[in-house]
């Protein structure tokens, strides 16, 4: 794909003297802006910003929204209270995965639905598939920025910059008021491990939160940082740990299925699932030999392929080559394994997941 099809966020024009742009799922993106291993521990230990602009907004609204969302949805929407957000899973009949997104409840018959960016299109196309009643869906994916700040340093710093009483939200709830001076909505949630908020904001607005937020010495960081931030606290990443051949049972997200409460399209087969135990376990390895597994990367138990990697990588906290692999249930609990790298078969150890923890 030429640079020239490819889609830009509000914030391209701030962002692309800073750092270093590539295609991701369709948009022109910064990878990094210094290096993947400063910006990943600026993050861990200070504050860090992600532009996160080319994420989907999809808003359901109307009388019916309710039953609509817990008709295509798996975690349980009756439950979302209003200033609250729920992590969900977009499923096939068969229960492979078509998206994993947040629900946020902004009035009573009101949702916003925050997708990846890469099934934009697909996402609203299987929802529109399913649509039935007086519920109204709206892309309006293109009107909104959205910018990420994440790390230990996070409710300092932004506390500085509104009124709104930052502390009082609680992780998974959100506040809608002015900050940097802009109006928007402030979520405290993130994809790094760390304590941060995801602020929501007209598109035209975005560049002044960027440039205030640089202003105050945050560190801008790209999408490198953001996966190995990701990958060190085992947050799924569509197309890696889920995919329409991955199920959320599979990958580790039963918590977001939730076939006894309602019937919902892949209730069905997530329910068996959940009940029997799914055939494929996501298990996290550290490589004893030296060498990096990337994913795809065949996991082998006595010489035998079983199962392959979902991500790997030697990321900066952990200071380890370590990998998450999906494998057959009947060899979850086994110790020793080998990932194939570049023709050779390397050693490797079943470890605890999430890799990273942050201390509360």
């Amino acid at each position: 794909m030429s640079q020239t099809t490819l889609k830009r966020t509000p914030l391209f024009d701030a962002i692309a003297p800073m750092g270093k742009m590539v295609d991701f799922a369709g948009f022109e993106m910064p990878v990094l802006f210094s290096s993947i291993k400063e910006e990943h521990v600026a993050v861990r230990e200070r504050v860090g910003m992600f532009d996160v602009s080319h994420m989907g907004e999809l808003f359901v609204s109307g009388p019916d929204a309710l039953p609509f969302l817990q008709h295509t949805l798996s975690n349980d929407i009756s439950k979302i209270a209003i200033g609250q957000a729920q992590y969900n899973v977009l499923c096939q009949e068969d229960g492979g995965t078509v998206d994993d997104l947040l629900v946020y409840r902004l009035a009573e018959q009101e949702y916003l639905l925050v997708v990846n960016a890469s099934n934009i299109e697909k996402d609203e196309a299987h929802l529109r598939s399913y649509l039935t009643g007086d519920v109204t869906l709206e892309n309006q994916s293109d009107a909104y920025g959205q910018i990420a700040v994440q790390g230990p340093e996070a409710v300092r710093l932004l506390q500085e910059m509104t009124t709104l009483e930052l502390d009082a939200i609680k992780f998974f709830r959100f506040a809608q008021g002015e900050l940097a001076g802009v109006e928007m909505l402030v979520s405290r949630s993130g994809y790094t491990g760390e304590d941060g908020f995801e602020l929501y904001m007209a598109a035209p607005d975005a560049v002044v939160v960027w440039n205030t937020l640089l202003e105050a010495g945050v560190v801008p960081c790209g999408l490198g940082a953001r996966d190995t931030l990701r990958f060190e606290a085992c947050l799924p990443l569509y197309g890696h740990e889920l995919s329409s051949t991955i199920s959320p049972i599979e990958a580790g997200m039963k918590f977001a299925v939730k076939p006894e409460a309602k019937s919902f399209v892949g209730s069905a087969v997530l329910s068996k699932q959940k009940e029997d135990g799914p055939q494929r376990q996501l298990i996290g390895l550290e490589l004893l030999d030296k060498g990096i597994a990337r994913q795809d990367a065949p996991v082998l138990v006595d010489g035998t392929p079983v199962g392959f990697v979902t991500t790997g990588t030697l990321p900066p906290t952990i200071g380890k080559a370590i990998a998450l692999a999906l494998v057959p249930a009947e060899h979850a609990t086994k110790e020793s394994f080998e990932i194939e790298v570049r023709g050779k078969k390397l050693a490797a150890r079943r470890i605890d997941t999430p890799f990273y923890r942050r201390n509360k």
